[in-house]
């Protein structure tokens, strides 16, 4: 059932004294941490609200209901642009309209993505370009239900980017100057238990701090998205700047539709 403006309102504060809780215990101020609220399967209607209780960044899994809710520009309450983050699994025949309708994209885990993302951004806008964020996903969990990089393999993989990437400053490349390298993002582990998936945000972290300090093509490497509704705590102590929560926020889901 999906929350009214006032119940999304109270589960809001809720959620608000969590993570500043958090960012306390951490040692961090609550601006370092981003809500992405996630969307997927809640109504148009439900987006609104969420905009005027001052949300302004969203999360869908289908670029399908991302294109319908976010095609057209929308504005936030502190009247910035509102920003949607696809963070599901990409096929490769929806990667152009994801990058048409994102603003960032979580989940890349191939070099075929990469080149595939920067020949779309360099067109569009009738030829102007888009500059699209872009995140790696890796499987940090090592779980065969969840997307993304190998863990084993995403250090290579990041390697071989690099050196595909060619000259580069500032976070932009000479072969992908359309995209923005930011970051990894990781799903915990689906055990209920949240300090489970602790090591596993440490390893993303590790991992994200060795490629930012070698600047260049990874100059904006700074962004973690980890951690949602059950173990938003723990991500926060091992360091992410982006927790993806849709339930607790919008309500149960509809499936049906």
């Amino acid at each position: 059932m999906e929350f009214t403006l006032d119940e999304m309102r109270e589960h809001l504060a809720a959620l608000e004294a969590r993570i500043d809780e958090a960012c306390k215990i951490a040692g961090r101020s609550r601006e370092s941490v981003k809500l992405v609220w996630v969307s997927k399967f809640h109504p148009a209607e439900a987006v609104e609200n969420a905009i005027a209780l001052g949300a302004t960044d969203f999360g869908e899994n289908r670029v399908q209901e991302a294109e319908l809710k976010f095609s057209e520009p929308r504005t936030a309450k502190d009247g910035s642009r509102v920003r949607c983050h696809v963070i599901g699994p990409v096929q490769s025949n929806k990667l152009k309209k994801a990058a048409l309708v994102a603003d960032c994209i979580h989940s890349i885990a191939s070099i075929e993505a990469v080149e595939k993302l920067e020949k779309v951004c360099a067109a569009a806008a009738n030829g102007q370009g888009k500059v699209l964020d872009i995140l790696f996903q890796v499987n940090a969990g090592e779980e065969e239900t969840k997307s993304g990089l190998d863990v084993h393999e995403a250090e290579a993989f990041l390697e071989d980017l690099e050196k595909r990437a060619g000259a580069a400053a500032d976070g932009k490349s000479e072969n992908f100057p359309h995209l923005r390298f930011r970051g990894l993002m990781t799903i915990g582990k689906n055990t209920g238990v949240a300090e489970d998936s602790r090591e596993c945000f440490a390893f993303l972290r590790g991992l994200r701090d060795k490629f930012l300090a070698k600047g260049g093509a990874f100059a904006a490497f700074d962004q973690l998205s980890m951690g949602m509704t059950g173990d938003l705590e723990v991500a926060i102590e091992e360091g992410s700047t982006m927790i993806r929560v849709g339930t607790a926020l919008f309500g149960e889901r509809d499936y049906s539709k």
